[in-house]
């Protein structure tokens, strides 16, 4: 769309990534999995009339792209590869774009580190529209036509600050989650806050519902979205030229039922593209475990393997396939406004290539059944230890480097040292908790620090968090940590204060005793057990469920 949202008449080209496999054709759960509520239907934006004329291929440029970066791979598995598209201006008039965020959130962007440089998180959505022909004949479910799309894969990308480290995270697509008030920014709809399965946000009023409901739900602040559908899928596989997934036996997603995506593969590995590479990232039935979470693990062993190949540059050396991608890509993408253009494509793809890929983690987020088994939800402990490690920027693969033990000494009595207490329990699910600075500067007024006085501004912060200036008061801020019996990574430098600053947040919302005092640094600096993480250059065959072989 070329205003504020995806929905319109231009919109209904334009949906998100994962479809349904055949045999799931509605939103009521009746593929056996847990139910789905149906909303109003939503369309997208459509591009226009004129199509952009294509510059003369540049030699130099493609060279360049061999070497793009992960997000690129992110992106292509929802069908939207990035890489040579970036260069070209005259893309620009393809791409759709939307609201990033249609909530209430009072969640603020991180606070640079010492270097000035701040994380990076991008949410990519892939929807199961059948808005078009195209894609009701690619997923099936033709009375799901008219319905709006549901948003069926969901994965956020955090980049760190320093861009040393990229964490992928996915989210069972029926996972049921608080789906906070959203307002339709071309219709003025407001949808109320409501509980359901996550991938139901994007009926809300377009992929900034679901933006908003990935900040609600893990406290992490979302920079940008991208989003693609089932065309878009084998489109851009197709452009691409094919990516090499392997099967640790013969394997055929059918059954008598109609269920599966119509994978059919021999044992070994093979390049799949087009239709095929839709298949493999659709599929449930026929992997070892028949669910979402096997699908996710097909999905980031699809993009794991299309990491290593771009990276390996025996890809797209043709510039004339490069403008080809260039094309499909922008075609088929929605963003939001931030990455509305082919510049801030091309600055963020730039600015991303000096991720590694040993140090690519993707997982999914931990997860328990509720409700009997009809859904899914977070996994209490595992799953806020996952979503903390994203909000202190800690990459998932446990191998950040440790900062020295050497704690520096406070540079005032605690008598003498002025601290601020600010309320940072703002948030739209969950409502503030009034007064929250005033207890906690008296309890600090308790612990001897007398000019401990409350910042009456209200805020929204996932974390209790101790700010420091600079350097200097370092050792201040860790000794006020260490009287509220904070972890030692509470205190964070922050060039928004003045003073040393106690932000209460979300994760301390009563008392005085704070609620995590337990938790040390150690078992809790990497993505748990649980996540089942998958590193960027590890290389395995997906199992294969023996009911679904040949």
């Amino acid at each position: 769309m070329r205003q504020s949202s995806v929905r319109g008449e231009r919109d209904r080209r334009s949906a998100v990534p994962e479809p349904r496999e055949d045999g799931e054709d509605s939103a009521d759960g009746a593929d056996g999995g847990p139910p789905e509520g149906a909303g109003p239907a939503a369309g997208k934006a459509g591009r226009g009339q004129d199509g952009p004329r294509r510059p003369k291929p540049k030699r130099s440029r493609g060279v360049r792209i061999l070497r793009w970066s992960a997000l690129t791979l992110a992106v292509l598995i929802l069908g939207a590869a990035g890489a040579g598209y970036f260069y070209y201006q005259h893309l620009n008039g393809n791409l759709r774009k939307a609201e990033l965020d249609l909530g209430d959130s009072k969640i603020g962007k991180p606070e640079p580190n010492a270097a000035g440089q701040t994380p990076l998180n991008i949410l990519l959505i892939g929807s199961d529209s059948r808005n078009t022909a195209e894609n009701v004949k690619l997923g099936g479910a033709k009375q799901d036509a008219d319905r709006k799309p549901l948003a069926d894969v969901q994965m956020l990308v955090h980049v760190s600050a320093d861009r040393s480290n990229m964490s992928v995270v996915s989210i069972p697509r029926d996972t049921r989650v608080t789906i906070p008030q959203c307002t339709d920014p071309d219709d003025g709809t407001v949808y109320p806050k409501t509980e359901g399965a996550i991938n139901q946000s994007l009926q809300h009023g377009g992929p900034g519902c679901t933006v908003a409901t990935w900040k609600e739900l893990t406290g992490v602040y979302i920079d940008h979205f991208m989003m693609i559908d089932f065309s878009g899928v084998v489109s851009m596989a197709d452009a691409i030229g094919g990516v090499p997934v392997c099967v640790d036996g013969n394997v055929y997603s059918h059954d008598s039922k109609g269920h599966g995506s119509g994978l059919k593969l021999t044992k070994g590995t093979h390049n799949v593209k087009g239709v095929q590479a839709l298949q493999w990232l659709r599929t449930r039935y026929g992997f070892e475990d028949n669910s979402d979470i096997g699908r996710a693990k097909a999905q980031h062993m699809y993009m794991t393997s299309m990491i290593r190949q771009l990276k390996s540059g025996t890809k797209l050396s043709d510039p004339g396939k490069l403008m080809d991608l260039a094309e499909a890509a922008t075609n088929a993408l929605t963003v939001d406004h931030g990455l509305g253009t082919v510049k801030k494509l091309y600055d963020l793809g730039n600015d991303l290539k000096r991720v590694p890929t040993k140090r690519t983690t993707m997982i999914t987020m931990p997860w328990e059944y509720g409700g009997g088994g009809q859904y899914v939800l977070p996994k209490p402990g595992d799953a806020e230890q996952t979503f903390a490690l994203l909000r202190n920027d800690t990459a998932l693969d446990g191998k950040d480097k440790k900062k020295p033990d050497a704690t520096p000494a406070p540079t005032a009595s605690k008598e003498e040292l002025p601290v601020v207490v600010q309320n940072g329990t703002a948030s739209t699910v969950l409502g503030p908790v009034s007064g929250r600075a005033s207890v906690i500067t008296s309890e600090l007024v308790r612990l001897g620090y007398a000019k401990a006085t409350a910042n009456t501004v209200l805020v929204s912060q996932a974390d209790t968090t101790v700010l420091y200036p600079s350097e200097a008061e370092q050792g201040d801020a860790l000794a006020v940590a260490k009287a509220l019996k904070l972890p030692t990574s509470a205190a964070k430098s922050s060039k928004s204060v003045q003073d040393v600053t106690v932000v209460v947040g979300n994760d301390w919302r009563e008392g005085t005793t704070y609620p995590k005092a337990a938790t040390d640094d150690g078992d809790s600096d990497k993505a748990p057990k649980s996540a089942d993480a998958l590193n960027g250059e590890e290389k395995s065959c997906m199992k294969v469920n023996p009911n679904y072989t040949f």
